[in-house]
């Protein structure tokens, strides 16, 4: 990719990224050292969660967005899971509610009080077990209501009814591990990059494989849909070991339609996608800049606008959905960046320069909102529908009405595609292991006293027997 800016007529060719001031950063927090490929930060319009370092298992912070500043070292934390957590995602439309995975095989969903914590929460409103080995990646259903997406280091993806509280599917078409998950705009096509150098375009529901790729040229990270455009965007690395990205026609994956190289450093290339402005964001883990570009439906389809320049290198990125930003300061994107030397999480939003402070509506279409279209049920039967749209001209200040009702349930064997995922799971950690272990073998001990009481027992028996039977009997 040509570094060098293409001046073209655009409404975003001069978006450029403010960062925070000290005093609206959120300071003073452990992030997690964890080395695994994820943002470890998720953000909606009123809570900030953070993975973050902890002893004897996996926790995360979450803490209200009007909380600035330095943060103290006993804040509460969500702290029920027993090994690390690896992903947290938002539900996009009960704002309360934040699913967990973790390298305990679990997937949790947790209520998070009004107000913020107020003291650790360990127990969470729904436990998902269901894969065989640590659980990297969830991801809700943009949608529909209650449905969420995990997949696993077993290879295998399952979608979840968080109504009922157990797999309604199970995807097993990968041979390595599942790197990225990425929904279309209306949640009928999944896009999978995997470990197998494979781009894969699925139809969740029933599994099947609806287009793949064998990116040997392109060794393929992560991947994105491009909106309703009908064409994804995948990031990864060349031949030549330099960071690339592509771009594909969904319904096509046999050839990228283009192939550019961006820079030769090593770290990881997140993209994000904003379907209302057609930007695209590209921030490398490790680096401390973000390239952003505009993505045309006719050749060369990718411009480039400008990029944002920090110091700090970046872990992760945590982005603000669309009802949260703030429309009077013509913002369109807004990043939390994880800077883990300094334990600070920083806003950075982009913003389109204008004079006029009245509302801009060219740069703020109608957008996705926070009601579901669909039901579980009713998108498990097959129907598909575009999301419901909100305007924001007058700003989010709607709260939602829905509540997470969690399903009350025996235990019993989860049954999928004639497979019994809780059938002889083995222990999810080495600390599960050890504390299985002890307890195995503190019941062995047990039961060799019970039993060396019990022959006790039975030599007595033995003995007054055998006096009952030398006692002479009177005439």
């Amino acid at each position: 990719m040509s570094w060098r800016p293409q001046y073209r007529s655009s409404k975003f060719r001069n978006v450029y990224g403010k960062a925070a001031s000290r005093e609206h950063c959120f300071d003073g927090i452990p992030i997690t050292k964890n080395v695994h490929d994820n943002h470890f930060c998720a953000v909606n319009a009123r809570f900030l969660a953070i993975v973050t370092e902890s002893a004897g298992g996996g926790s995360f912070l979450v803490i209200p967005l009007e909380q600035k500043g330095r943060i103290e070292p006993n804040y509460p934390k969500v702290c029920g899971h027993q090994g690390n957590v690896l992903d947290i995602k938002w539900n996009p439309f009960i704002e309360n509610i934040i699913a967990s995975c973790s390298e305990d095989t679990s997937v949790r969903i947790w209520e998070i009080p009004e107000g913020g914590l107020k003291r650790n929460m360990t127990e969470a409103v729904l436990e998902l077990y269901g894969h065989s080995r640590r659980v990297g990646i969830v991801e809700w259903h943009p949608t529909t209501n209650n449905i969420l997406l995990s997949a696993g280091y077993d290879y295998k993806v399952l979608i979840w009814n968080l109504e009922i509280g157990e797999p309604v599917k199970m995807i097993d078409c990968h041979t390595d591990v599942i790197l990225c998950m990425s929904f279309n705009s209306d949640g009928s096509l999944l896009a999978t990059t995997c470990k197998d150098k494979k781009l894969r375009v699925l139809e969740p529901r029933s599994g099947k494989v609806l287009q793949e790729a064998s990116c040997k040229n392109h060794r393929v990270n992560r991947v994105v849909f491009l909106g309703s455009t009908k064409r994804l965007l995948t990031t990864g690395v060349s031949r030549w070991n330099t960071r690339q990205i592509a771009l594909w026609d969904q319904e096509d994956l046999s050839m990228p339609l283009v192939e550019e190289e961006i820079d030769g450093l090593s770290g990881l290339l997140f993209p994000f996608y904003d379907a209302d402005t057609h930007m695209l964001y590209l921030a490398g883990k490790g680096d401390g800049n973000i390239r952003y570009y505009e993505i045309g439906s006719e050749k060369p389809y990718l411009s480039y606008l400008m990029e944002f320049r920090s110091p700090a290198p970046q872990k992760g990125l945590g982005v603000m959905p669309k009802h949260g930003l703030d429309v009077s300061a013509c913002e369109v994107f807004r990043f939390y960046k994880l800077i883990t030397l300094k334990g600070v999480i920083e806003p950075i939003s982009m913003i389109v320069p204008r004079r006029s402070e009245t509302y801009q509506e060219d740069i703020y279409p109608m957008t996705p909102g926070t009601e579901p279209a669909l039901t579980p049920d009713e998108w498990l039967s097959g129907v598909n529908r575009d999301p419901i749209l909100m305007s924001l001209k007058e700003g989010y200040k709607r709260n939602s009405k829905m509540v997470f009702k969690a399903p009350v349930r025996e235990k019993k064997g989860m049954v999928v595609n004639g497979i019994d995922l809780l059938a002889n799971v083995p222990p999810r950690t080495e600390s599960e292991l050890l504390r299985m272990f002890f307890r195995q073998q503190d019941e062995i001990r047990r039961l060799k006293d019970e039993l060396s009481q019990r022959d006790i027992r039975i030599r007595q028996l033995q003995l007054e027997l055998k006096n009952f039977r030398n006692i002479p009997k009177n005439n």
